[in-house]
């Protein structure tokens, strides 16, 4: 490329608006650059090895690695290394026709942000020009440091490591026909949950093919050379292959190298631009056949080995971001853009392709841009048990419901790691099969099953909450104990339906076995803590972690949980047969006040009890009858919805797409809980009655789990705990005073 100064304002198109320099000419340009490549009315170019179609998807990677420090370098912060080397390979995926594109790497945000700009995505959220596109990034409303729900014409949020394959399958199992490209860092790679999905889905959906891993195999992760640097490419194309992965193709940047470097891993910006033709060429060549392959039914990995910052301010790790100071005025940045800059023809030229390429702006024809059609549930077969008939599995009979949902809704899926038999749910497995290529009567099993089973909570959360998050229901079950493993995608799911632009089906969880049925087990499965994390997510405004008190509670529970939109719900119960205790009326006054009087008792004074749970409420009952022999009055509170307890100043709610501001307000609070003393009482963690201890102002204490040990009743580990009844009668005198 020849040297690079300001252009006239007159030939600038509009959106280039902030672009800080352009090339006066570019080679090749008179040869290829007369027109678009990809024709008017059509959506991709009409062949792979096309000079003109090779040269112009060169032009589109070196807008975004060029938009990628632009962006990066207007905050001094962000991350434009990793993106920089696949840039050849996204800009390809596009002048094929491929939008529905995904990433494993919230570090790529600013280069997605680059290419959904260039086909005027972002104007469907004001940023219409280059300047617009600096100016909003990392800010407020805005384009987060990492992929959100937010953005117009991406599919998925992306933070953590190793979560975007579970949004490509998902999309691939509900879109049949449509490539999901989803690009994985070789840093990323190094989390088991990764290739562990990959393997249990292609078991269970071995016609699912068509999603696509892109391995970014660059050499290096944020802050060194990855682990998976010291492979070769035949150890590399060994281990896909080891996981199932039946088509591996890699292109190497280093076999199209003639610029001598030495490094196995080479930047493909530094070659000759025949040598860059030649690497263009082979990358859109790789990635139309790899497409195809998955297409065409055959679980296909792409693996393109270049350099970490190609063609950007530094190389290798030094690359990954940048930090204060590290503003265009420093010279390696200005000179970094100054070698990628194109002239203002190029520019409008790239566009022109971008807007071409799969019929429109990513923002129009992705997948994720339109609300799923769902079948109509009609009315949930629910059955009122009578009030202190025979004890209830409470999960037992929230599992006919799911049942009924399932034969509903033919895409609808149950997810559970450690087996819905052992957590009273079986009669799931029965009327929904588990998903296994082995036909089995007696364990349930069939290829067309509902129920998806891997031995991994990041395997079951991830496929459950990446369905919801595009417009499927689905339900994951797990032990209280072990779903800390698949919380984080929970948690970035809920997070993004709290921001999208669309509507989508709740992600809703059934969590069982609580720590106090897990006695005989010990602390290894006692583990109720991830209700702090609940109790704190409570504040986005979109999750309603419920507890109802018994089987009658839980069918009411799960019977509004199938009607919301993007909302997280979990719902915590028991396994046990235990006493049926309330109406479903008293439920769903739970739901709309968050709470509801269970048992009310007259006497000198009154002492509150405000019980999360089902099980809790055993040495509670025990406790009021002591009490009452005592002349002291008692009110039982069932808390069904913390959430709704909250205050509204509390919560985020008033930011949520779908925002709900249901709270109960003072008065209401009053009725439920005004006594003489109150008691907040779970089996689990006391944070998730932060708001009654907030709003309360009589004399108070919690009495909460604590930890962990073996023992041979649930009476045992409760006594471990001080969850006693004398312990709440002790406390409660002491309260009254």
């Amino acid at each position: 490329m020849t040297a690079a100064t300001p252009a006239a304002p007159s030939t600038i198109p509009s959106f280039c608006q902030g672009i800080q320099f352009f090339a006066e000419s570019l080679p090749g340009w008179n040869e290829y650059g007369k027109e678009p490549a990809i024709k008017a009315g059509e959506k991709l170019i009409s062949s792979t090895s096309d000079k003109a179609a090779v040269y112009q998807t060169l032009l589109a990677a070196d807008a975004l690695r060029y938009l990628t420090l632009q962006v990066t370098s207007s905050k001094a912060s962000g991350h434009p290394g990793g993106f920089a080397s696949i840039a050849d390979t996204i800009a390809a995926l596009v002048m094929l026709g491929h939008k529905n594109i995904i990433t494993e790497v919230g570090h790529h945000a600013p280069g997605f942000y680059s290419n959904v700009f260039l086909d005027r995505s972002l104007e469907d959220m004001g940023i219409e020009t280059v300047q617009q596109l600096r100016d909003r990034f990392r800010e407020t409303g805005g384009l987060l440091g990492h992929l959100s729900g937010q953005i117009p014409g991406l599919l998925n949020p992306a933070g953590p490591l190793g979560q975007g394959q579970h949004f490509a399958m998902a999309g691939a199992k509900l879109n049949p026909g449509v490539l999901f490209p989803v690009t994985i860092g070789d840093g990323g790679i190094g989390e088991p949950y990764v290739m562990s999905s990959f393997g249990h889905f292609n078991t269970a959906y071995p016609n699912v093919t068509n999603f696509l891993p892109i391995l970014v195999w660059n050499g290096y992760s944020q802050e060194h050379h990855s682990m998976v640097s010291t492979k070769t490419n035949d150890e590399t194309i060994e281990y896909w292959a080891g996981n199932g992965f039946q088509e591996i193709i890699l292109v190497d940047a280093k076999d199209y190298d003639d610029s001598n470097q030495t490094s196995d891993y080479v930047d493909s910006t530094l070659f000759s631009l025949e040598g860059r033709m030649a690497f263009t060429q082979a990358v859109l060549e790789a990635v139309d056949e790899a497409a195809k392959s998955a297409l065409n039914g055959t679980l296909t990995v792409l693996i393109i080995k270049q350099l970490k910052g190609a063609g950007v301010h530094k190389r290798g790790a030094q690359s990954h971001n940048l930090y204060p100071g590290d503003t265009a005025e420093k010279d390696y940045i200005a000179n970094a853009m100054k070698a990628r800059a194109l002239t203002p023809e190029a520019w409008q030229l790239v566009r022109n392709n971008y807007e071409r390429a799969a019929g429109g702006t990513a923002s129009k024809v992705v997948l994720t841009e339109s609300e799923r059609d769902l079948p109509d549930l009609g009315e949930l077969p629910l059955d009122e048990f009578p009030v202190g008939g025979d004890k209830k599995v409470a999960t037992t009979a929230m599992g006919e419901l799911v049942v009924h949902v399932g034969k509903k809704d033919p895409h609808f899926l149950v997810t559970n790691a450690d087996g819905n038999a052992a957590s009273g749910i079986n009669n799931i497995n029965i009327g929904l099969k588990i998903v296994h290529p082995t036909t089995d009567e007696t364990y349930h099993q069939q290829p067309d099953g509902q129920v998806y089973e891997p031995l991994s909570e990041d395997a079951c959360a991830g496929l459950a909450a990446g369905l919801a998050l595009f417009g499927s229901r689905t339900l994951w079950c797990s032990y209280e104990s072990f779903a800390i493993n698949g919380l984080p995608i929970w948690q970035t799911v809920t997070q993004a339906m709290a921001e999208l632009r669309r509507t989508t089906p709740s992600t809703i969880t059934l969590f069982t076995a609580g720590a106090l049925e897990q006695g005989r087990n010990g602390w290894t499965h006692q583990r109720p803590e991830i209700e702090n994390y609940f109790a704190a997510m409570m504040r986005n405004g979109n999750v309603f972690p419920l507890f109802p008190c018994d089987a009658n509670g839980i069918q009411v529970c799960y019977d509004w949980a199938v009607s919301t939109k993007n909302k997280g719900i979990t719902i915590t119960a028991s396994k046990t047969p235990l006493p049926v205790r309330s109406t479903f009326e008293q439920t769903r006054q739970g739901l709309e006040k968050g709470a509801f009087v269970l048992d009310e008792r007259a006497g000198d004074k009154t002492v509150v009890f405000a019980v999360l749970g089902d099980m809790i409420l055993l040495p509670v009952y025990e406790a009021i009858e002591q009490l009452n022999a005592q002349g002291i009055g008692s009110k039982i509170v069932s808390v069904t919805s913390p959430r709704r307890l909250y205050r509204p100043s509390d919560v985020a709610w008033d930011t949520c797409t779908e925002a709900d501001g249901g709270f109960l307000d003072d008065a209401g609070f009053a009725e439920l809980f005004g006594g003489d003393a109150l008691i907040a009482v779970t089996g689990g963690s006391s944070a998730m009655l932060e708001p009654v201890m907030l709003r309360s102002n009589a004399p108070r204490d919690v009495v909460s789990w604590k930890r962990g040990e073996t023992a041979s009743s649930a009476a045992a580990v409760m006594k471990l705990n001080g969850i006693t009844a004398e312990n709440l009668v002790k406390r409660s005198t002491e309260l009254l005073g």
